[in-house]
């Protein structure tokens, strides 16, 4: 099995090192691509570099909450197609990610699966069950076009935003405000994309896909730019854009579980995952987890330890 490990990187070296490292450790023929801000820290491209396999990137801006995000997957893509990288599945992390277990056991499972992809998703528009979010909040992320007005706010300046943000957003339906991150202004638009045949689908960001959901994804987005450009103006488009193209495709075989654990709690700043420690190594212990987030060392460094002696077996 060839399988492509994509980080997105921005900060915390050592335990960018660190993942990099367990990876090469426990899939030495892996291809390794960390697309880094280098804004915010300096990754040691030469030491990276010289492990086998590992290719360093450099992101353009990163805005929380923009497509930014998704831009970088795309320019991913294009640079392992440009240099004809081989590879049969493609897994996506960040550098607060980590595998719970031996890496040559989940491609293995990879390997033997009738499934072409591994993601959440569900109908951002619908009001079924399945609509973790409800649907008023995929009409928030996706009907509108937003434009950023300030740099990150602060947790007082979204305190003193929150009322009148409540008020505007209840009393009408033309205009969103946003400020989870930025403060942003969302127009309602009138050109959707999304039809009966095209539905709004979203759900995590994090997934695994097989090289033939990659190579499709890679050329829609390339043949429809009106899409791209659409997703563009919307407010979270990495949870929604790449469910929308392979779903409503409806030519994979997609399971509807991205194998991942993450324990979101509402008042936590900005993606509100929880961090996890040493406590949560039983939860992490399961068969249809293979990797978790977020970690950080500074906080919890035994669990990585502890993680590290199962993916090696030591």
């Amino acid at each position: 099995m060839k399988i492509i490990y994509l980080i997105h990187t921005h900060k915390d070296l050592e335990q960018i090192y660190r993942l990099v490292k367990i990876i090469k450790s426990s899939s030495p023929e892996s291809y390794i691509i960390v697309i880094h801000n280098f804004k915010y820290s300096i990754l040691d491209v030469e030491f990276l570099e010289s492990l086998p396999k590992v290719k360093i990137l450099k992101s353009s801006e990163r805005k929380l909450g923009s497509f930014s995000l998704v831009q970088e997957y795309l320019d991913v893509l294009d640079w392992v197609f440009s240099q004809n990288i081989e590879f049969d599945w493609l897994i996506n992390l960040t550098g607060q990610d980590y595998p719970t277990q031996p890496l040559p056991q989940i491609e293995k499972f990879l390997a033997e699966t009738e499934f072409d992809g591994f993601l959440e998703y569900f109908d951002a528009l619908s009001d079924f069950e399945q609509n973790t979010w409800k649907r008023g909040e995929g009409f928030d992320r996706y009907l509108y076009s937003y434009w950023w007005f300030y740099g990150y706010l602060q947790r007082w300046q979204r305190a003193f935003l929150k009322l009148p943000r409540e008020i505007i957003n209840s009393i009408q339906p033309f205009i969103r405000i946003k400020t989870q991150y930025s403060l942003m202004v969302g127009i309602r638009s009138t050109n959707l994309p999304f039809n009966d045949s095209f539905l709004c689908y979203a759900g995590s960001y994090f997934h695994t896909l097989s090289q033939n959901c990659i190579q499709y994804l890679y050329e829609f987005a390339q043949k429809n730019p009106d899409l791209v450009n659409y997703y563009k103006k919307t407010y979270l488009p990495d949870e929604s854009f790449i469910q929308a193209i392979l779903v409503n495709s409806k030519l994979f075989n997609l399971c509807n579980d991205n194998k991942r654990y993450m324990d979101y709690r509402k008042g936590l700043p900005y993606d509100g995952c929880r961090k996890l420690s040493s406590e949560d190594y039983p939860i992490l212990c399961k068969d249809d987890i293979h990797f978790a987030r977020k970690f950080d060392i500074k906080y919890d460094s035994k669990i990585l330890d502890m993680l590290d002696a199962r993916i090696l077996n030591t």
